[in-house]
């Protein structure tokens, strides 16, 4: 499975291992709220960029765009949960940096989809 051997997917993965990883450390009361929307949301990143990812070039850029707003909102949620206090700035930065690092490799592979 070629498909899995693409560096967005695997920066997504690990982005989705690492929330997992923190869910035991958010408290109860926003575990199963907004922490479990960030779950739902990258796990719905993650499905974007596999289904993108099968897909023929002309095809790919209406997923790829829909990753990019679901990759935006993750984005709002994890600061909303570190203004909320329930995830420290050390966490918040080291998710933020992953969530970056997806978001440039998107955006080039929707630029180059689009000049395609």
């Amino acid at each position: 499975m070629e498909e899995l051997d693409i560096p967005i997917f695997k920066k997504a993965y690990e982005l989705t291992k690492k929330l997992y990883e923190l869910r035991g450390t958010v408290p109860k009361h926003d575990r199963y709220a907004l922490w479990q929307r960030c779950e739902n949301l990258v796990l719905e990143i993650l499905e974007g960029i596999l289904l993108a990812s099968q897909l023929r070039k002309p095809q790919k850029l209406q997923p790829l765009e829909q990753v990019s707003v679901k990759l935006n909102v993750l984005r709002v949620f994890i600061r909303l949960a570190k203004d909320l206090k329930i995830m420290d700035l050390k966490k918040y930065g080291f998710l933020e940096e992953m969530i970056d690092e997806i978001g440039r490799m998107l955006g080039g592979w929707i630029k180059s989809t689009r000049e395609g």
